[in-house]
């Protein structure tokens, strides 16, 4: 720890011990300081917004004080709420000797509950002249003064109960966050699907490429998987016949932590029986459009310094035209392993000499094209390598019928016409085992009784996962991932 981080460790000590000692003295004065139910009747954007009907009329609001100035027998203060802040007014002539005091006492970050009437100042502003105040919560802690420009910015995350405190901004994320996934959930229901609940320990990891979280449960003496995906249970419910369904939930992952990974996070993964690949493109431009113009009054948001356009239709271009465009290289002439990874090799990528040709266009792929995808973009045409739960293409069976949208250089869903062939998937599965026997740890498991689902019959269906975390990043211009997740994963500090 530096001098400097003691100093202050120990100034934050002392006026810590200062406040407890005007804990006592409430207490003392027969003040409970921690106190119990309070009754409000409006807040502080209501009286804002609504002063020539309220203004003289009585009030009762409650919320932390954020700042404090006293006059001789007269002093302001600002109190905060969820909505925002507004001015209060102590005069000890009006108050009372005792009030006053405890006006006095009162420090930044206390909690109370404040009862008066409506007035505006001589400056102008809206102000509530108190006639009446109580303690809810005694705050022992001192507020920072400028936490947002922490250079230790884990420390905000660490403590995101006083991030959200201090900086309105961070709450309206949240507030954004919250109001999204709601209009996504009605966008759903309004078009028939059904919000499920899938398990999220699972005695096999599957539904996506990923390493597990491994734990144990005791009584049945066997390990789970926290799930790394819903999709296998999620298309056992399309063969039940739950035709059209979703889940908004969270994922885990065993993988690292940057700007965009969280071990955990939150997904939307919905089916439609009947529907193939196509349905689920129409669905996500439509839904995600239209739940952004709801939530953010406008298709245009910035992010980075740039906007972002999500007014329809947005572009549609295959894999490997899409390489083609920002290699020169054409995969539809490069036909075996051997020239993929030869033309790899002239771009200065180098790839494991036991990669098939479609897992060599996806390494060129995401090396040299996914930088410059900024406007919402749907990628098409995925090799069959890399998809091993996704339909081929009938015309061309080495590829699938499959999408990936990418939007400011980031994949936001992934989606394809649901394989229901049980023979197929078989034969694909027991290929991603064999890649797990040589090491790949994130190679599909082998699910029997996801298979023996099938052989009762799985409609034709479309299928769609959504990144909820990586859309709220975008449209509230959160450069990392640990903006929109109110408690991220972060390292250990000891």
């Amino acid at each position: 720890m530096s001098e400097h981080e003691t100093s202050q460790e120990t100034n934050i000590n002392e006026l810590k011990k200062v406040r407890l000692e005007k804990l006592e003295e409430l207490r003392e004065m027969g003040i409970n300081p921690f106190g119990s139910r309070y009754i409000r009747d409006t807040d502080t954007a209501a009286i804002l917004q609504n002063y020539t009907a309220l203004e003289g009329q009585k009030v009762s609001l409650a919320g932390r004080i954020m700042s404090k100035r006293r006059h001789g027998k007269a002093g302001f203060a600002n109190l905060q709420d969820l909505t925002g802040n507004i001015q209060l007014y102590f005069k000890k002539d009006d108050i009372g000797e005792e009030k006053y005091e405890l006006f006095k006492k009162m420090d930044i970050g206390d909690i109370l509950g404040i009862k008066g009437f409506v007035f505006r100042t001589q400056k102008g502003e809206i102000t509530v002249h108190v006639e009446d105040m109580q303690y809810l919560a005694k705050s022992l802690h001192p507020l920072p003064e400028k936490w947002h420009g922490l250079k230790d910015v884990e420390l905000r995350y660490r403590q995101r109960y006083v991030d959200l405190i201090v900086n309105p901004e961070v709450r309206d994320v949240f507030i954004k966050r919250s109001r999204f996934i709601k209009a996504l959930r009605n966008y759903l229901d309004d078009r028939g699907f059904l919000e499920v609940e899938t398990p999220m320990m699972q005695p096999i990891a599957g539904g996506a490429a990923a390493r597990p979280f491994i734990t144990h449960h005791n009584a049945l003496d066997m390990d789970l998987y926290l799930r790394i995906a819903p999709e296998l249970y999620l298309k056992r419910l399309i063969v039940g016949g739950l035709e059209k369904v979703y889940e908004i939930n969270r994922n885990f992952r065993n993988e690292g932590l940057s700007t965009r990974h969280n071990p955990e996070f939150t997904m939307l993964e919905l089916y439609q029986a009947y529907g193939d690949w196509q349905d689920m493109m129409e669905l996500a431009e439509d839904m995600i459009s239209s739940v952004i113009l709801k939530v953010n009054g406008s298709m245009q948001t910035e992010f980075e310094g740039k906007i972002i356009d999500f007014t329809p239709p947005w572009q549609r271009i295959t894999m490997l035209e899409a390489i083609n465009i920002h290699t020169g290289l054409d995969f539809t002439v490069l036909q075996t392993a051997q020239e993929a990874q030869a033309a790899a090799a002239r771009l200065g990528l180098k790839v494991d000499a036991k990669s098939t040709r479609g897992e060599i266009i996806n390494e060129v792929f995401e090396e040299y094209v996914e930088a410059h995808l900024v406007q919402p973009t749907f990628i098409t045409g995925h090799p069959l390598e890399i998809s091993p739960l996704a339909k081929k293409n009938a015309e061309h069976p080495e590829y699938t019928d499959r999408f990936e949208l990418f939007i400011m250089q980031r994949e936001i869903a992934n989606a394809f016409s649901e394989l229901n062939d049980p023979l197929d998937q078989q034969e694909r599965f027991m290929k991603q085992v064999e890649k797990r026997a040589q090491g790949d740890s994130e190679a599909h498991m082998m699910d029997e009784d996801y298979i023996n689902a099938l052989e009762y019959g799985m409609p034709p269906a479309g299928g769609m996962g959504i990144g909820i975390d990586r859309l709220i990043m975008l449209i509230t211009n959160s450069p990392s991932i640990r903006d929109v997740i109110l408690f991220p994963t972060l390292r250990s500090r000891e």
